[in-house]
């Protein structure tokens, strides 16, 4: 399935827009997501083995997730697990409806194996999505895996009202999901990285607080807290970093994603990879492997590993989700490598992990978060 993604099916979906090709495939998804029939046969196809994960009091069915911006709309939740995803997270999603960016706003490097997009939190708004987040739920085809959302700033909402912005569209959402990702990394909102300040982020977390210790109240007995990441950018000094982690405790942080996009750029020999890095976005995929990886080993050091950290960034198979697991990640997350190596991707990172995992006699992956010296066995 490999070989004939690669070299059959990408040369031909390559030859045409991005965003429409991510258009059209979540369209087939959401149709795929509402016939259990459909379900089935994809997950004959594309269906993981287990290699379960606990972790923010969830259980994760194997440590492989889907990124934010994929599904943006929640339009495919049931067919994440079918394609061999442990958890998926949707979103961005902002209160506010908003159309992003005007395109073209996504681009490939494929020489590089490597976008740059600046979508801008391109959604319809965090009722709209709890509503559809509520009819997947009436109709009995909820995923059998955690689902989380990734929370956004609404552009027109000035950062001074952040907070308030981020605790709408949590409460609108919160009883609908398992987990929440606070993202204040992306470079494609104006100003929206400036919120990683640690007096801003402090202020938007304790707005989440409140907003879940009063969703928590109003549910009466047996309600219990929804776990609150906070998703990192590459760029960010060790010492930004470091500020980041002196809120963990005080703001009851459950983990941190590392990382986000980066607006960095690598130097290119080929004109067409120059070309595209020189949009304006963030770059993903193989180029940000190595300081995703960084980030990710700084965080577990310097947390001496009680922080549990999601790594995302450059990967494309299992040798590079076991990189980010030794260096300190619980669990990992695809977007872009899904877009070079194909569907089939969660399937072949789970079934290299277990490998791994018996030929080096690791009795599972929790063992080997934060082991740099687990080098890979070939």
């Amino acid at each position: 399935m490999r070989w004939l993604y690669r070299h059959v099916i990408r040369p031909v979906l390559f030859t045409q827009n991005p965003e429409e090709i991510h258009d059209r495939t979540m369209r087939a998804l959401g149709v795929v997501s509402r016939h259990r029939a459909l379900c089935g046969m994809m997950r004959a196809c594309f269906g993981s083995a287990d290699l379960p994960v606990d972790l923010f009091g969830l259980r994760f069915p194997n440590p492989v997730g889907l990124a934010a911006g994929m599904d943006k709309h929640a339009e495919a939740l049931a067919a994440w697990p079918a394609m061999g995803f442990g958890f998926a997270e949707l979103g961005a999603v902002t209160w506010h409806a908003q159309p992003g960016n005007p395109p073209p706003r996504v681009f490939r490097a494929i020489p590089e194996e490597a976008i740059v997009n600046r979508m801008g939190f391109n959604n319809p708004g965090a009722e709209h999505v709890a509503r559809a987040l509520a009819a997947c739920h009436a109709r009995g085809n909820w995923p059998p895996h955690p689902v989380g959302m990734n929370l956004g700033k609404s552009k027109i909402t000035p950062l001074t009202d952040a907070a308030q912005d981020y605790a709408r569209s949590f409460e609108a959402l919160w009883a609908h999901l398992d987990f929440f990702v606070v993202n204040v990394s992306s470079p494609n909102t104006p100003n929206l990285r400036e919120l990683q300040d640690k007096s801003a982020l402090r202020d938007i977390l304790q707005a989440l607080r409140q907003s879940q210790s009063a969703m928590i109240r109003a549910r009466g007995p047996g309600a219990a807290p929804k776990p609150i990441l906070v998703k990192v950018a590459p760029d960010l000094s060790w010492q930004a970093l470091d500020e980041i982690l002196e809120l963990v405790e005080p703001c009851e942080v459950a983990g941190l994603i590392a990382t986000n996009t980066t607006i960095t750029r690598p130097a290119a020999q080929d004109n067409a990879v120059r070309r595209v890095y020189a949009e304006t976005g963030g770059l993903s995929g193989r180029p940000l492997a190595a300081r995703s990886t960084e980030v990710i080993a700084h965080l577990h050091q310097q947390s001496r590993g009680k922080v549990p950290i999601i790594g995302v960034g450059g990967i494309f198979n299992a040798r590079d989700a076991w990189e980010k697991i030794t260096a300190g990640a619980s669990l990992v997350q695809v977007y872009t490598g899904m877009v070079y190596e194909g569907p089939s991707i969660a399937r072949r990172i789970v079934r290299g992990l277990r490998e791994q995992l018996q030929k080096t006699g690791i009795r599972n992956l929790n063992e080997a978060v934060g082991t740099r010296d687990a080098s890979w066995r070939t």
